[in-house]
């Protein structure tokens, strides 16, 4: 997760220098949702090059072709139904870590089993989005550890055997994509050979496995940000690097072969920003099949969302769900859906949610989450809830912590609305706040 909003105040204690595009890469975009060490893994030269490939074809070789079902992108999107991230777990880096279970525990997940997966899928969850540091444990030449390949291999498994989908990325993976702008060869030849051992090794699973080209990182703000980038070339040039990146993704894709050729994939929004993603500099790339879907993130206001106490970007807000809030979630949706989904173009929210709990109230909590989920399956965009160990699914006991906003979860999931149960219900509680407010002010006044 990502809001350029934070990114200075988050980084303040956490930033290091990247070296090139190898893997002796730092926390240079870090989140208010994923903590980073302050340094990443180091390179730890684990297999040869033909080491690993022999244990992909090894592993297509074992596992039968899954099925590519005569569906559409946007068929499998809304097939998807609600989804959830298995946030700070195979994505985690760590200065310390030098084995696959230490990276990923190192930001506090407990080791990840098949109780823990089928409990997304008995929550009523339809899809699991997995983020991967493919970096951890490289090797010198860009090969990916086996280990790690298999490791996440077993999860994709479980997943599948519950019945839901699987979104698979590379996540921020320790920021080497800072330096795209200076070192573009060299990092596109990292890219280009991470995507084609993931190709190689996964390649054989049916359509219920979606690759995700990256997460929020297209985006350069050394050379072109938002807040004050204006419109020229500079603009073009970051959203042309990014068209790039993307294109050069699908092309590698459909170049594997097999079932390759026909999977669904997910392209990165431009920072997985609404606004951004929406600027007609931002292009959907060329795809022989026909099948893509876009990214974005949804983290508005990110004052609400993201913050538990003060910045020196903005001051905490503790409540949500006025008229004006309503209107403005409202309008990010609809502006997602006539830019994209009208025009034939599936949306999956991949990550979204107010994930900053400890100044508010559960009740605010589960109605920002709740209305952000309706409020998008009403316009065919798929939900996937960013969620990190302990923050709305239990990782010991396998169950949504909210047992409310679990029943109300499942309700939306049925096709049922549950918007103005839930409005009604925040009204009742700032009316029944104000009231203990008034009667504790009285209670002062006479003492």
């Amino acid at each position: 997760m990502e809001i350029r909003k934070i990114t200075a105040a988050i980084l303040a204690a956490a930033s290091v220098t990247l070296a090139g595009c190898g893997n002796s890469a730092s926390a240079g975009n870090g989140t208010a949702a994923e903590t980073e060490d302050s340094a990443a893994a180091g390179t730890t030269s684990v297999a040869s090059a033909e080491e690993t490939e022999a244990a992909g074809n090894a592993s297509a070789a074992s596992r039968p072709a899954g099925e590519m079902r005569d569906m559409t992108t946007a068929e499998i999107v809304k097939d998807m139904g609600l989804g959830i991230n298995l946030g700070n777990t195979f994505e985690a880096v760590s200065s310390s870590a030098a084995t696959v279970q230490g990276f990923e525990t190192a930001w506090g997940s407990p080791v990840v089993t098949q109780p823990l997966i089928q409990g997304y899928a008995d929550a009523g969850f339809g899809v699991l989005r997995i983020p991967v540091a493919w970096s951890n444990l490289m090797a010198d030449d860009y090969t990916i550890s086996p280990e790690l390949l298999a490791r996440v291999d077993e999860v994709i498994g479980w997943a599948m055997d519950s019945g839901m989908y699987v979104i698979m990325n590379i996540h921020w993976d320790g920021g080497w994509w800072e330096k795209f702008p200076e070192d573009k060869d060299e990092c596109m030849n990292k890219y280009t050979r991470i995507w084609e051992q993931l190709c190689d090794y996964y390649g054989s699973y049916g359509d219920k496995l979606m690759f995700e080209s990256l997460n929020e990182e297209l985006n350069w703000d050394s050379v072109w940000n938002k807040y004050g980038g204006g419109e020229g070339a500079e603009k073009e040039q970051v959203y042309a690097l990014a068209n790039e990146i993307n294109q050069k993704f699908v092309d590698i894709v459909r170049a594997s072969g097999g079932n390759n050729e026909k999977r669904h994939l997910l392209i990165a929004g431009y920072n997985t920003d609404i606004d951004l993603t929406c600027d007609e500099l931002y292009k959907m790339p060329s795809d022989p099949a026909g099948r893509c879907a876009v990214s974005v993130h949804y983290y508005n206001p990110s004052t609400f969302c993201l913050l538990e106490k003060d910045a020196d970007w903005g001051k905490a807000r503790k409540v949500w769900g006025n008229t004006k809030d309503v209107h403005e979630m409202e309008n990010y949706f609809d502006k997602l859906k006539e830019h994209f989904v009208d025009n034939g173009i599936p949306v999956i929210m991949g990550e979204y949610g107010c994930v900053a709990l400890k100044n508010k109230t559960a009740e605010n909590i589960r109605l920002f989450n709740l209305m952000a989920a309706e409020e998008m399956l009403k316009r065919g965009i798929c939900p996937v809830l960013w969620d990190t160990t302990g923050t709305f699914y239990d990782r010991y006991t396998f169950k949504i912590k909210d047992e409310d906003y679990q029943a109300y979860l499942l309700r939306i999931k049925s096709g049922e609305s549950v918007r103005e149960e839930i409005l009604a219900e925040h009204e009742a509680a700032r009316e029944a706040a104000k009231a203990e407010a008034a009667k504790a002010e009285n209670t002062a006044e006479a003492a």
